[in-house]
């Protein structure tokens, strides 16, 4: 397949849009954007993208000022985003928003937060940071008078809600709002979310090793004994033989992104060609976005390894077991003392089950590292230790 810049038969387009939960018509208009550019500069003008600036992508609350957090993390997927989808032609201002939505779900201290607030809420329904996000853009984040939300295109919304594909478990949260805008669950999405979610792979498998090896819990040697990053790595030596290591390794991270992304473009293109519509994406009834059957296998192996010597690493079980701590003990402060929240998320307080649970769940999921770990030091009169291994 020829890729160019002209807007490709599958391609999402915004002029024929399904339109937005509360319609805007004879709404003022704010400059001259498409459906899908509103939806991305919503996005980035919400609060809840504001806040991912201190939250955990791999590392809980990092000293350091070059770790990445879950914003930096966004911006980083959004741009491998951006290429693929231009390289595809289709549309780039879906791709995007997408892309720097994908982790607004998350509650503070990443996995771990999350853990603690499915266990917390395991009577109510559970926590679920994917259908999270979907619940943060329509009806927490709302900086509109005239609806809760951000009031997301459908097709925003759609990818938000199965970037992966249909989700196999349809919890409380993503029935609701379902239920309230269907979006229909049991297809796949745009090839723009697709994108967006193979693109989120490519940045967390590349990035974490980048700073991984900053903090210490990988090593070169490590690396090299994974056959995907040995080969790559001896073709920046020939190339780069004088240059210094840390410089290096910058390289190694670029080229494993650019062949993986050279991937995805050949094996993407192969999957939609004879594709006429974005109908015929969404009823493939399998991704058309993805890796080769041998880049697959290659990530798979350096997910496994990156689990087993940096997510699962001694240090980060540890830390990640007094964040669960953290967040259980302020879910059972705010259950038991409900005042002790933030006062206007207190006057919105539920009477009754299990949307009072849900609601405190709510709170305690926007916050960021920093002000979860203020918020339990004022409760509880101490500051937990160790918080923290970079």
């Amino acid at each position: 397949m020829d890729f160019g810049v002209i807007r490709a038969p599958f391609a999402s387009d915004p002029a024929k849009s399904r339109g937005r939960e509360f319609p805007i018509e004879g709404a003022i208009a704010r400059g001259p954007r498409s459906t899908f550019q509103r939806d991305r500069d919503r996005i980035i003008h919400s609060v809840a993208f504001r806040r991912l600036r201190h939250k955990t992508q791999v590392f809980v609350a990092p000293d350091g000022d070059h770790y990445r957090v879950r914003l930096t993390h966004s911006l980083e997927v959004a741009q491998i985003a951006r290429v693929i989808a231009r390289a595809l032609g289709i549309d780039e201002d879906l791709t995007e928003a997408l892309a720097l939505a994908h982790d607004l779900g998350h509650p503070p201290f990443g996995h771990a937060g999350e853990d603690a607030l499915e266990a917390a809420l395991h009577a109510h329904g559970g926590f679920d940071h994917n259908a999270h996000c979907l619940r943060t853009v329509m009806r927490l984040d709302s900086p509109y008078c005239e609806h809760d939300g951000l009031n997301l295109s459908w097709e925003m919304l759609e990818g938000i809600a199965k970037h992966n594909g249909p989700p196999p478990l349809i919890n409380w949260a993503l029935a609701e709002l379902d239920q309230a805008y269907p979006l229909e669950l049991a297809s796949w999405p745009s090839l723009e979310a697709q994108v967006a979610a193979i693109a989120d792979d490519i940045a967390y498998d590349n990035h974490d090793i980048d700073d991984g090896l900053r903090a210490g819990f990988l090593t070169l040697d490590e690396l090299l004994a994974q056959p995907f990053i040995a080969d790559e790595w001896r073709q920046v030596e020939a190339r780069f033989p004088g240059a210094p290591l840390n410089r290096q390794l910058r390289e190694l991270v670029r080229s494993q992104i650019g062949l993986m992304v050279n991937d995805v473009l050949a094996e993407t293109g192969r999957r939609v060609e004879g594709m006429a519509s974005p109908a015929d994406v969404r009823k493939a009834g399998r991704a058309s976005a993805g890796f080769s059957s041998e880049m697959a296998e290659a990530e798979r192996g350096l997910k496994r390894f990156m689990y087993d010597k940096l997510y699962y690493h001694p240090e980060q079980m540890a830390t990640a077991a007094k964040a669960r701590t953290l967040i259980a003990e302020l879910y059972a402060a705010y259950a038991q003392e409900p005042g002790l929240m933030d006062e206007t998320w207190f006057a919105r307080l539920p009477a009754h089950e299990p949307q009072r649970s849900r609601h405190i769940a709510d709170y305690i999921a926007g916050m960021t590292d920093r002000y979860a770990i203020r918020c339990h030091a004022q409760i509880y009169g101490r500051t937990p230790e160790g918080l923290g291994n970079v």
